[in-house]
């Protein structure tokens, strides 16, 4: 039986990190789409007639399904009934059509005065931003579905062995696709027109679709190894079937609450804040508009160095739920400086961009290896699908919010060329109040840990 083991798939370390990398391509095609119309906010209201309002609506646009028709709730548990290879499938197609859409909206639709089936506004809003919304709709679910998928990839592929390196290297990689957008878009929509981002973005995640069904032909390879092995196969394929009554397991157990409400508040502080963080950029500390995407985008180039580091030390180390509290801690100081009108020194930006990013990988490695600590394999898709629909409730309400707040409190002037200018204190405010929750519960999730066994600060590769 130990020489069956030795030849699984996942045994052999390089075969195990390449079939991560592949994974890791799609994801990173996702948050190359998911940020890239980010930086082109001002374009879009100059270009496309859209407001602040309209930008807010279709940023939320991406977590709109996922809340109130709960998508993201179906898709784990599609995962745990069908399985990673036909989850991932379905994933990535609807990120492509999704996308597709996006690019017609800015293409076809360009301009206030367009029209679809003979109807210049739906929904009170214009068509372009409407048809946008949609499509951006449609990524959300694929990109949210996927990331789960992948994360139940990662568990299954390197339990029991350098798991949160893994998860970390998985979020380092996608970071690259997050960078990507926000260093490129401006310049590319400056040069090419303002929809040739997001036709690049078409582009990569149909390679992103192409690698993961390379990936599902390895992944069903393992899994007929698995088979071989009569009496060790027979007790994890009993391990990984789902029954729907472990949602009510996943739904009282305490620690699912507390991941799930750190994820919520912590990425509501800082995705929705990037959106509109590039604009804040150029208003408030006189960044060009050429750099303030990239600047808005060092969280993630942060993540891509530092998540995989901070991985490997809880692999080794522990201090999993230490880790989330400080990650809260410091985002509080970034948007409470921020918020401080009279702090408007260009270097200042650029520090607390660099701190974001530290947060921002520190919290994440920590949170997902430590849902596989609470989770049996059989609830993880589930699980993970219930935090993802958690924290896509912020990912819509927060710049739905922030957008309106932005065009009915904060408009101070108008530049020559009829794009608002916004004092962004009101803003950062708001995000500041959201950490200040978030770390108030990553307490609660370490008093938890000792009271019910988690196992958070302790390492999560099993010694010999």
């Amino acid at each position: 039986m130990s020489e069956q083991l030795k030849l699984r798939l996942n045994d052999s370390k390089a075969i195990r990190w390449g079939a991560l990398v592949i994974v890791a391509f799609t994801m990173m095609a996702a948050y190359y789409v998911n940020d890239v119309v980010a930086p082109l906010k001002t374009m879009l209201e100059t270009n496309l007639g859209w407001d602040s309002t309209d930008f807010g609506f279709y940023t939320g646009g991406y977590s709109f399904l996922n809340v109130f028709f709960m998508m993201l709730i179906w898709g784990g548990l599609i995962l745990d009934r069908f399985g990673i290879r036909f989850t991932g499938k379905l994933a990535t197609i609807l990120m492509v059509g999704g996308t597709a859409l996006e690019y017609y909206a800015m293409t076809g639709l360009a301009g206030p005065d367009a029209t679809i089936f003979g109807m210049n506004e739906i929904f009170g809003y214009k068509a372009g931003v409407f048809v946008a919304f949609a499509g951006y709709s449609i990524f959300g679910v694929g990109a949210e579905v996927a990331g789960i998928t992948v994360t139940k990839i990662i568990a299954k592929w390197f339990k029991g062995k350098e798991l949160a390196t893994a998860m970390g290297v998985q979020v380092a990689l996608a970071r690259i696709g997050s960078q990507a957008g926000y260093a490129i878009a401006i310049p590319m929509a400056n040069a090419m027109g303002l929809s040739a981002p997001v036709l690049l973005g078409l582009i990569l995640l149909l390679g992103g679709m192409v690698a993961f069904f390379v990936f599902a032909v390895m992944d069903k390879k393992l899994d007929m190894q698995k088979a071989t092995a009569t009496e060790e196969a027979g007790a994890e394929e009993e391990e990984e079937k789902f029954s729907f009554k472990d949602v009510k397991n996943i739904l009282v157990n305490p620690g699912f609450w507390l991941i799930a409400l750190l994820c919520v508040l912590f990425y509501s502080c800082v995705f929705p804040f990037q959106k509109f963080a590039s604009e804040l950029m150029i208003i408030k500390y006189g960044i060009a508009e050429e750099f303030a995407g990239t600047l808005a985008g060092l969280p993630a180039l942060g993540a891509l160095f530092l998540t995989p580091i901070f991985g490997g030390f809880i692999d080794k180390r522990g201090k999993s739920a230490s880790i989330m509290i400080l990650g809260s801690a410091m985002l509080i100081g970034v948007h409470f400086v921020y918020a401080l009108p009279a702090v408007n020194f260009w270097l200042v930006a650029i520090v607390l961009m660099i701190i974001l990013g530290i947060a921002f990988s520190l919290v994440p490695s920590a949170m997902w290896p430590a849902v596989a600590k609470i989770f049996p394999v059989s609830q993880l898709g589930t699980a993970y699908a219930l935090i993802f629909f958690i924290q896509n409730i912020g990912l819509w309400g927060i710049p739905t919010l922030i957008g309106k707040v932005l065009d009915v409190y904060c408009i101070v002037g108008q530049k020559p060329n009829g794009a608002n200018i916004y004092d962004y204190t009101i803003p950062m405010c708001i995000f500041t109040g959201i950490a200040c929750l978030s770390l108030v519960v990553a307490f609660f999730l370490k008093k938890a840990d000792k009271e019910n066994g988690y196992r958070l600060e302790e390492p999560n590769i099993r010694k010999a």
